[in-house]
């Protein structure tokens, strides 16, 4: 195995526990810039002792490099879903040189995905757009926005990567295991591997490659559109996040929970309570 390095401060110790139902959560955050959410969130008792900040962020993009390989081996690519019964899309909407955007979580229920809940949260991005670390850029508005949820999902389909990345470790992934929550990455492009074509029929898959390693899916999702990279993003392996993928499909490119995230994100869906 490679060596990894880990930045300075990281802490790798074991995860602290799942998020519970009803909006509980345990979240870490950059200490240099904490949220609103983290004092909202200790006013409910539900912030976790000893979480560490640090575990999952950095403002510098060199230890942002290191500290996607050292979290990427707290992946779990193995399938722990349960019972699904709502499934929260996740979206953000922002340039790729401004400081400002929109992330929005949208609930659904399963099997209707009718829309339960919508947070967004307008935020400051301090981080540099810098392909392959599109996480450290948005998901500290995207962990803002689950935090004013009250319906927790049990499991979520994020626009973006999950393992199909350079480093094993994309937004979906990223999201995962700062939350533990169950996730998948469903991109609208690539950022790495190769993959034949894909027939233009609905529900066509083939395998994106990285090597000889299989990191994802291209998905057809309609006639005539052009496939999504779907991989696992973390505690769903891939043949399920291809399944849940499609599940979510109702006659859109993609998939109904991104599909009403990116509504939101551009202000074009209320938030819902």
């Amino acid at each position: 195995m490679d060596r990894v390095d880990t930045p300075a401060g990281a802490d790798l110790s074991p995860l602290p526990p799942s998020p519970t139902r009803g909006g509980g959560w345990r979240v870490p955050y950059p200490a240099s810039s904490p949220p609103p959410f983290l004092s909202r969130a200790s006013e409910r008792g539900t912030r976790g002792e000893g979480t560490s900040p640090a575990r999952y962020w950095t403002d510098d993009p060199a230890e942002a490099i290191a500290l996607q390989r050292a979290l990427a081996t707290r992946v779990v690519r193995e399938n722990q879903l349960g019972e699904v019964r709502r499934i929260a899309g996740v979206d953000v909407a922002a340039g790729r040189f401004g400081e400002q955007g929109r992330a929005s979580v949208v609930v659904l229920d399963y099997p209707s995905l009718a829309v339960v809940e919508v947070a967004s949260v307008d935020a400051t991005l301090r981080f540099p757009y810098i392909p392959g670390l599109l996480s450290f850029r948005e998901l500290p508005a995207v962990l803002d926005a689950f935090a004013r949820l009250s319906q927790w999902p049990d499991l979520a389909l994020v626009d973006g990567h999950g393992i199909a990345h350079p480093r094993r470790f994309g937004i979906a992934s990223h999201l995962g295991v700062a939350t533990d929550l169950p996730t998948i990455g469903c991109a609208k492009s690539r950022l790495v591997g190769t993959h034949e074509p894909v027939p233009d029929v609905a529900g066509a898959t083939v395998p994106l490659s990285d090597g000889s390693e299989v990191i994802g899916a291209v998905v057809r999702t309609r006639v005539g559109a052009k496939p999504l990279y779907v991989s696992s993003g973390h505690r769903v392996d891939l043949p399920s996040a291809v399944h849940w993928t499609l599940a979510c499909c109702r006659g859109y490119r993609l998939p109904e929970p991104t599909r009403l995230a990116h509504l939101a994100a551009g202000g074009k869906l209320l938030e819902m309570r």
